[in-house]
């Protein structure tokens, strides 16, 4: 038995060693040297792994579940923990499943773990799936933005775990858009699967921040989730992070993460925002713009990134962003609305500009917006400066219920 204890204690030391020492894999890196200091939850054993310790445990993961540059289901069952699930939210457990594709059930080859989708069958684990655990972990790298589905994803497994009387345990991580609070906040006539939450676009919250604002709210239906957060070390909301693995296939840099606020609007227009090209959420162009733009681009097909691009094979002309100067937008504040002012007052045939989903007769555009008035607004022209003026109030009413839930101070 002594000698086992040994082993493990030896074993986290070196696990606590590699990560101080290990290299980013992330392929844009200009400021990882500030981020050095900032330990994710993950990467703090000492604070779980004996807690952990003869129970069954399930993961909700994907390829930014890491400890130190290991994927934290490998670490932890190196270190004896019984993982004995794991569930995969959208784009898959590996993290190469396309833009909304359906993610299917598999056996982990590596592991032998069963992996089940959570963008598939079902969006929340199911009583059955869950019958033979004793606590989950829901250990994801989210980006701050309401569109972005890992926070969807946070509160169906809350939903399932309070339902089935299982703790979770979250691996708090920083978010890498953590000073921004901007944008419409959600109407409930716009929520979809890309929005359900009646929060702003950007919401500057961890993960763990999110789900005690989840539980405080109400938005759990079946009562309070059990949570055991492991915070985050060394962070502040105010602190760039640069993650050291790309969140999900079309945000391949650092600079698409920060743009990525500014910019996925844009899948609700006819502008193509870099999908189909090595360059997603960093350039921005569509056909009908030849003649009023330079800079030009062909979306093609590219597995495991996006197959049915908008514009594919087309040649599109707008405005590259990728030498953009992104401590702009933390300058400012906010999100880059100018941008969308500007392509709708060049764009030639504005009545295609904003599509209609001939189903529903809402414009795609309002679901990313959450609102149909800022649409309204670009179309009639209104200023800047009096669009951002209509956001106040509900951005006001949003931080002081956020200030409730915060882990960690705003600078």
């Amino acid at each position: 038995m002594k000698k086992f204890l040994s082993s493990g204690i030896l074993l986290l030391l070196l696990l606590e060693c590699s990560f101080l020492q290990a290299k980013p894999r992330f392929s844009d890196q200009p400021n990882a040297a500030k981020t050095k200091s900032i330990q994710t939850g993950a990467d703090q054993t000492s604070k779980y792994l004996a807690y952990l310790k003869g129970k069954r445990v399930a993961m909700v993961a994907n390829q930014t579940s890491i400890i130190g540059n290991k994927l934290s289901v490998d670490s932890l069952l190196s270190l004896g923990v019984n993982i004995v699930k794991v569930f995969g939210p959208e784009h898959g457990f590996r993290g190469n499943a396309s833009n909304g594709a359906r993610v299917g059930d598999e056996v982990d080859e590596k592991t032998g773990i069963p992996i089940i989708s959570l963008y598939g069958r079902n969006e929340k684990p199911t009583a059955k799936q869950l019958a033979d655990v004793d606590l989950v972990i829901f250990d994801i790298q989210d980006v701050g933005c309401r569109f972005y589905t890992n926070i969807n994803t946070l509160e169906y497994v809350m939903e399932a775990c309070a339902e089935n009387n299982k703790e979770l345990m979250i691996f708090d991580r920083p978010n890498p858009n953590g000073y921004l609070i901007d944008g419409p906040v959600l109407e409930d006539k716009y929520k979809s699967g890309i929005g359900i939450h009646n929060i702003p676009m950007t919401h500057a919250m961890t993960i763990g921040e999110f789900a005690q604002m989840l539980n405080g709210e109400g938005y759990i239906e079946s009562g309070k989730c059990r949570l055991n957060i492991v915070k985050i070390g060394n962070y502040n909301h105010s602190m760039e992070y640069d993650l050291p693995v790309k969140p999900s296939p079309n945000l391949n840099t650092q600079q698409s993460i920060v743009l990525y606020p500014s910019l996925c609007w844009f899948e609700g227009t006819i502008i193509n925002e870099g999908r189909g090209t090595q360059s997603p959420f960093a350039i921005l162009g569509a056909p009908g713009l030849k003649g009023r733009y330079e800079f030009s681009y062909k979306p093609v097909a590219i597995p495991g990134m996006s197959e049915f691009p908008q514009h594919k094979d087309k040649v599109c002309y707008g405005i590259d962003l990728r030498n953009y100067d992104t401590n702009l937008l933390r300058k400012s504040g906010q999100v880059n609305l100018g941008w969308l002012i500007e392509l709708y007052n060049a764009y030639p045939e504005k009545d295609k500009f904003f599509p209609v989903n001939p189903n529903t007769g809402i414009a795609t555009f309002d679901l990313r917006s959450g609102n149909a008035s800022l649409r309204e607004q670009v179309i009639a022209g209104v200023p800047e400066a009096e669009i951002r003026k209509s956001w106040e109030p509900g951005l006001k009413a949003f931080r002081a219920l956020r200030a409730k839930y915060l882990l960690y101070p705003d600078k």
